[in-house]
């Protein structure tokens, strides 16, 4: 731990000495039980307001983390504020709060803390017992966001630093929500991308192929153009970030079904999924570029016939997913550049999807969760991933 998180943990404990449950006289305790239980109750009401702050700056946040800003800290009133003017207040001293506002303006146009006192803090309320205020900017990537307010009867250099630690925590706790913010950003962002980069060839290739039904089975176009309505529904629905996997093998059985009557019987494939993990949440359009991928590989860019093979298992706690064809394999050094994203050698092969599918796994689940590629020149390629049952909080 930092020294300034040290800091943070003995200055406060001092304030919270006064609601520490007395279970014995003071002189009856061992001289380490005070500091250990402030410590603990410190960390305690810290864990309960993070939550709320995690959720960014907001009114219904700022409301919810307040009152255990005003345990951590021990002071008559705390007030959260931003731009716009007080979010939430805590406390007594009802008397100051309408000056709150202009008090977080200073810090906020100023970037620095500041100690309002004297004339200057006067409320106009006979026997008033606050004597002054602490503020300090919330900072969030460099700008203040908000400011932080503390009332109290005495002010005092402890009480100062004290707050400004506390400052800092809440700023960081905001950091993290900015940074939730944009992971969630980024993820919507290269899902709008990967809906987007449906390729126009399937596209161009899908229609041209029921038209060349039209007149000669028309019932099979008919078949046809409803399983690509329905695709492109699905693929281009409204934004989400998960779906069942039922709905996703759905989504890859009518694009394969449509890449049959392309292909006729030089494309061969196989679905084989436990009923046990239909229901289990997944990434929206996590599938199906991977069967796109494979579909390319394996009959595509063969002169003869190709298999493509899909494979669920329940694997206890995960799933286990592979999607396999029996084309012309590639090298170790050509898969990792596609798992890369390398655009100059991806593009039209499939290495936009692999890059992009196995980036959302990582970001959502963690590093242990991304793509396996095994493949070998002239032996056919095998994506393989894990995902875990539950949903990701």
């Amino acid at each position: 731990m930092s020294t300034s998180g040290w800091m943070l943990l003995c200055v406060t404990g001092t304030f919270l000495g006064f609601i520490l449950p007395r279970r014995r006289p003071v002189s009856s305790r061992r001289p380490d039980d005070l500091p250990d239980e402030a410590t603990f109750v410190t960390l305690h009401i810290a864990a309960m307001a993070a939550p709320s702050l995690r959720a960014g700056l907001t009114r219904d946040s700022a409301r919810k983390a307040v009152c255990h800003l005003r345990i951590l800290l021990g002071t008559s009133a705390v007030a959260v504020s931003d731009a716009g003017g007080v979010l939430a207040w805590d406390g007594g001293a009802d008397c100051h709060r309408a000056h709150a506002s202009e008090h977080a303006r200073i810090a906020l146009a100023s970037g620095r803390s500041h100690v309002v006192t004297g004339d200057a803090f006067a409320c106009g309320t006979p026997d008033c017992p606050i004597r002054g205020a602490v503020v300090v900017p919330l900072v969030v990537d460099g700008r203040a966001v908000g400011a932080l307010a503390v009332y109290d009867t005495a002010l005092s250099a402890v009480l100062v630093r004290t707050v400004t630690e506390v400052a800092r925590w809440v700023s960081g706790q905001l950091e993290l929500a900015e940074f939730d913010s944009s992971r969630r950003r980024a993820m919507e962002a290269e899902l709008r991308a990967l809906r987007a980069q449906m390729s126009p060839h399937f596209v161009y290739n899908a229609l041209t192929t029921i038209v060349s039904f039209v007149r000669t089975d028309p019932e099979r176009a008919r078949e046809l153009l409803m399983d690509f309505a329905d695709f492109t529904r699905y693929a281009l629905s409204g934004a989400r970030d998960f779906t069942t996997l039922a709905e996703e093998l759905h989504c890859v059985d009518r694009y394969l079904l449509l890449e049959r009557a392309r292909f006729g019987d030089r494309l061969r494939f196989t679905v084989r999924v436990a009923p046990e993990v239909l229901s289990m949440p997944v990434p929206f359009l996590f599938l199906q570029p991977l069967v796109e991928n494979a579909v390319k590989h394996g009959v595509g860019a063969a002169a003869g016939p190709g298999e493509v093979r899909v494979t669920v298992e329940d694997a206890g706690s995960e799933a286990r997913i592979s999607v396999e064809d029996d084309g012309r394999g590639m090298s170790p050094e050509r898969a990792r550049s596609l798992l890369g994203g390398d655009s100059r050698r991806g593009r039209g092969e499939g290495g936009i999807g692999l890059a992009n599918v196995d980036a959302r796994l990582r970001q959502i689940y963690g590093e242990d969760y991304g793509l396996v590629v095994e493949s070998e020149l002239d032996a056919g390629t095998r994506v393989n991933l894990r995902l875990p049952k539950v949903h990701p909080r």
